[in-house]
Parts: C-alpha cells; sequence; structure tokens
C-alpha cells in the first residue's frame, strides 16, 4: 500500500464479532440463534440508514436496542434475556486474529484508528475488554457529525483530524456497502471477506480482498 499513513479500520463486523453475543446465548436461545443474531444486525443497519434519510438521528446504542426489541419479537426470544444480550453486545469478542495483527501493524510507522458508527463510550469498552488499549492513535465515531456511514461526512473525519490526502488512507471493513462507499469516496479499500461474499453492485470494486487480517500484514 504504497503512500499510506493511516489504516483505519471498521468496529463491528471487521475487528468485533456482532455475532458473538447471540452465540454465548445459544444454548438459552437453540438452534435459532445465528438466524435471530443475523437479523439483529440486518435490522440496526436498516434503522441506521433509514434514520439518516429522514433526519431522525439516535445514537448507536439506541437504535441496537430497538432493533433487537423487534428482533426478540419476530424470533419469540424470552424477554427476559434482553439485558443479558445488550450487557454482552457491550463486549462483544473480537475475531481470533485481530489482536495479534494490530499490535504487529502497531509497531510500523502508520496512524492507526477506528471508525465506527459506535457511540464513543461503547467503542472504549469494547477496545478496552478486548484489551486493545495503547494500540489505536484514534477512535472515531460518526457521533461526531450526527449521520451514518456511508453518508461522506462520516469519511470526512479522519481526513480532517490527519490533515491527509484521501489516498493516504487504508480502509478495512468487512461490510461490502462500507467498502465501497469508502473507495467511492476516496480511500484505498480493503475488504475483509470473511464468509466468501459475493461484493456489492455499487459502482466499485475494492482494489484489495483479504479472508482475514492477517493477509493485511503481506500488504501492508
Amino acid at each position: 500500500m504504497k503512500n499510506v499513513k493511516a489504516i483505519i479500520f471498521d468496529a463491528y463486523g471487521t475487528l468485533f464479532d456482532v455475532n458473538s453475543a447471540a452465540e454465548k446465548c445459544k444454548s438459552k436461545i437453540g438452534d435459532k440463534w445465528e438466524s435471530f443474531a443475523n437479523y439483529w444486525r440486518t435490522t440496526q443497519l436498516e434503522y441506521t440508514w433509514l434514520r439518516s434519510l429522514m433526519n431522525r438521528h439516535k445514537d448507536f446504542w439506541a437504535i441496537t436496542e430497538d432493533s433487537l426489541d423487534k428482533s426478540m419479537k419476530v424470533f419469540k426470544i424470552d424477554p427476559s434475556m434482553r439485558n443479558e444480550l445488550l450487557d454482552l453486545y457491550k463486549i462483544l469478542s473480537t475475531f481470533p486474529e485481530v489482536k495479534e495483527v494490530l499490535q504487529n501493524l502497531k509497531k510500523k510507522d502508520y496512524k492507526l484508528a477506528i471508525l465506527s458508527n459506535g457511540t464513543p463510550s461503547l467503542l472504549n469498552e469494547l477496545v478496552k475488554s478486548n484489551n486493545l488499549d495503547n494500540i489505536f492513535n484514534d477512535i472515531f465515531s460518526i457521533e461526531e457529525v450526527k449521520v451514518y456511514k456511508p453518508n461522506s461526512k462520516v469519511y470526512d473525519i479522519p481526513i480532517k483530524k490527519y490533515q491527509i490526502k484521501k489516498n493516504e488512507v487504508a480502509y478495512l471493513s468487512a461490510n461490502t456497502w462500507d467498502v465501497s462507499a469508502g473507495g467511492n469516496y476516496g480511500f484505498n479499500t480493503v475488504w475483509v471477506n470473511r464468509s466468501n461474499n459475493i461484493f456489492d453492485n455499487l459502482d466499485y470494486k475494492p482494489k484489495n480482498e483479504v479472508k482475514n487480517l492477517k493477509q493485511l500484514l503481506d500488504i501492508a
């Protein structure tokens, strides 16, 4: 990645496993836990997009609660599990390779940052609970601009902070819509395709695709 000065990561689904909260409750939820987790995540994202379009902003934690409430009704999950699932969402697990890769990148001369829909307090708790303290130069939240990805105002945040060019950023996300938005904005994007998915048709194709973050070390 020539001329890259900052490596910026999406958080949810890229560094942190959004299904890990439901997975930790699978003995109570049963075989439908994964379908439930996927529905919760999809609803959560839909609410961020719809609220941005309607100019009716709620922070990510409130949206996480709203989307959980709907998902629990759809999948007939015992309402008494609500607080347990929310508490687990605050301490989502990282994917297995994340910590080692970040520690290796930290030794190189890059700015390392998170750029996420999450609130500052949520993101800080995730970083702390996974022992990733002192890794990141910055943890950027969309709360600075009060609109969700894929709005370009979000991708402006690190550019303004670091006073660098768009093509001096390597941006990593597991979400194809986020990769497309970052790429159309001007970032060098890397798609983290852990599930062997098909990329969306959004007038952009990523320059790099990896199966997990370890492969990033080969190109960084």
